[in-house]
């Protein structure tokens, strides 16, 4: 289904934000532009998932074991 192909690619896209928020952690010099970057990822992958919710409906039941 192209519903959850588009939900586990946001989930991916909130993994990497969620990793780039570690890095700027780490990374004090550079952490304003990493945390920036993360919060636009972050914000594309809330969207993506607004678009499947708000134009892919009904949703098939989802396995949360394959997203």
């Amino acid at each position: 289904m192209p519903s959850i192909a588009i939900l586990s690619e946001a989930k991916q896209l909130h993994q990497v934000s969620d990793r780039l928020d570690s890095l700027a952690e780490q990374h004090p010099l550079v952490s304003e532009a990493i945390l920036r970057i993360s919060g636009s990822i972050r914000s594309t992958a809330t969207l993506l998932e607004v678009l499947v919710a708000t134009r892919m409906t009904p949703l098939p039941p989802v396995d949360p074991t394959i997203i």
